[in-house]
């Protein structure tokens, strides 16, 4: 695929810093929430809802579109965040997020809002979905594309490798899933708790063409993403490194932002130091 034109990657930095601080914003006002990975993952959602993925907001359930499912629920802020961008509802809904009996829940619900494709958060149920989601698309004819985004610390779930061995088994080449892998889950590192490196290796030898990338370049987001299927006949994997807390200085990297709530005065620095966007 060629190169994304710079004007292209600056609309989709734009898009990306919106994410991130309407985000953080929902997560301030609801005093709930897991900032750090809705961070890392941002630029990742918006070079697939803004650049790679075949959607109708308008029409949520056409048949053919895309599906997307975000594995790692807990980031849910970012995903709505990303919706509204869309414009799958209104922005005005967002400030529901968490609230009682609210559409937004802390876990996205396909039930209760458009343009959510699986109910998720019980980590490592995503890609078993995703795998389910691809294999329909190859049995019915249907020309539409699986992205499932996981977090790195789910992938010490089994369910995960046994999705990844269904994958390979059933050639599902229109299936991607992507790793924010970005080091840090709850209470620790990843590698700490439980080793995944060699990461990339172990995909390969489940069977997946993998690419390593670096996951906030969106000019090599959108190549890559662009660019499935990687070989014909083989599911594809792309492991985003990543920064939790990614665009504030006092957030990156650091495991305790997995789960915190800024306060007001961390909120109002975290704003500037994202700059150039526009919280909703």
């Amino acid at each position: 695929m060629t190169e994304l034109p710079a004007a292209n990657i600056a609309a989709l930095q734009l898009r990306a810093r919106t994410i991130r601080r309407t985000a953080l914003g929902m997560v301030h006002a609801a005093r709930l929430g897991h900032p750090g990975g809705d961070l890392s993952a941002a630029d990742i959602l918006a070079t697939l809802y803004f650049h790679v993925m075949r959607l109708d907001p308008a029409n949520p359930r056409w048949p053919e579109r895309d599906r997307f499912i975000l594995s790692k629920g807990h980031c849910s802020a970012s995903l709505y965040a990303t919706l509204a961008e869309a414009g799958y509802f209104g922005r005005e809904k967002l400030s529901e997020y968490m609230g009682p009996l609210s559409l937004l829940n802390g876990h996205p619900d396909r039930n209760k809002l458009p343009g959510v494709e699986a109910n998720t958060g019980p980590l490592g149920h995503g890609l078993p979905i995703g795998v389910g989601v691809a294999k329909a698309a190859k049995i019915t004819g249907g020309g539409w594309r699986t992205f499932v985004l996981v977090g790195d610390g789910e992938l010490q779930e089994g369910s995960n490798w046994e999705a990844a061995m269904a994958g390979s088994q059933f050639g599902l080449d229109n299936l991607t899933v992507i790793v924010d892998r970005n080091r840090l889950q709850q209470g620790a590192g990843t590698e700490e708790t439980m080793h995944l490196d060699p990461l990339a290796d172990r995909w390969r030898a489940f069977g997946w063409s993998t690419r390593e990338i670096d996951g906030h370049d969106l000019g090599v987001l959108a190549q890559t993403l662009g660019g499935i299927p990687f070989e014909t006949g083989r599911p594809n994997c792309v492991i985003a490194n990543t920064h939790k807390g990614r665009g504030v200085s006092f957030m990156e990297d650091r495991v305790e932002w997995h789960h915190r709530v800024p306060t007001d005065a961390e909120l109002a620095a975290a704003l500037v130091e994202l700059g150039g966007g526009e919280e909703r």
